[in-house]
């Protein structure tokens, strides 16, 4: 969020950037604006999993997107990913290749192609101007291509279909279960539900199309999304007459699933995790 981002471009709280944190970040893969050089990111093997860089048919081009799976045969569940407004960096691949340790299809397609590629630069205003150049329309259409890519997959089972992300792809993920009726569960990770700096109708102003249960995962240090958005969430739902879960994490800042940066919560983290994979086996995503 903007407001993590201090007048020189460093998020609040990290260590300032310096030529020895965008090398460490470049040479792993990892964002060079977020990254903390004292970080020790976690890396999960590919034992066990297929992974690779496939292309999706967007309609006007074709987006790229990592995708990882079990390697054994027959049909898996399937969780569709948001990235941060980094983009799918080494982190987000990460992320898929333990939901596929898990027993997933994970898939998260770079959504931010056409804009650039916000991994690559320590300048925030230019990660922003990126994610503002990608807007809503195109995100959702993109979304619909890489559905359809899924669903022509022989090991992938559709009709056990989830969606997380993160920071922006959190906010994505609320609307994902707003406007499309395959996914049968969102975890919405730190995900701003308000109005903000991203060109796109805030979830918020949706939640009576919900057409999956999400799980909402925040920070109670989060300075980017305050407490009375959260609230403000919750009432919605409870207006609308939803059952959907939002737990705050008092201790957690934005980004506390992050293990790259200095925001990560381990803590946090580790029961986030488990509550994420226990509410998709809950809601037939298993």
């Amino acid at each position: 969020m903007v407001t993590h981002i201090r007048a020189d471009g460093n998020w609040v709280g990290e260590p300032a950037l310096t030529r020895r944190t965008i090398a460490l970040a470049l040479a792993g893969g990892y964002a060079v604006a977020a990254y903390s050089a004292d970080a020790e990111p976690i890396h999960t093997d590919e034992a066990g999993l297929v992974t690779a860089t496939v292309e999706i048919d967007a309609g006007d081009r074709k987006i790229p997107g990592f995708l990882a799976r079990p390697a054994a045969k027959g049909k898996h569940p399937v969780v569709f990913v948001n990235s941060e407004i980094f983009g799918v960096h080494e982190w987000v691949k990460d992320i898929c290749r333990r939901l596929a340790k898990a027993g997933y299809v994970a898939l998260a397609p770079d959504l931010f192609v056409r804009a650039g590629d916000p991994s690559k630069t320590s300048d925030f205003k230019v990660v922003m101007d990126i994610v503002k150049a990608t807007p809503g329309d195109q995100v959702t259409s993109d979304t619909k291509a890489s559905l359809k890519y899924l669903a022509a997959q022989p090991f992938a089972d559709m009709k056990r279909l989830g969606v997380t992300g993160f920071c922006w792809g959190g906010g994505a993920t609320w609307l994902c279960c707003e406007r499309f009726p395959e996914f049968k569960a969102g975890v919405a990770w730190y995900g701003p539900v308000k109005p903000g700096g991203y060109p796109r109708t805030p979830p918020i102003d949706l939640v009576k199309d919900l057409k999956a249960p999400v799980l909402g995962l925040y920070g109670g240090l989060d300075k980017g999304i305050p407490a009375k958005d959260v609230e403000d969430m919750r009432a919605a739902l409870k207006a609308a007459g939803r059952k959907d879960e939002i737990i705050v994490y008092p201790n957690a800042d934005h980004g506390f699933l992050a293990d790259y940066r200095s925001s990560y919560n381990a803590e946090a983290a580790k029961d986030g995790w488990a509550k994420m994979l226990a509410f998709f086996k809950a809601h037939g995503v298993a």
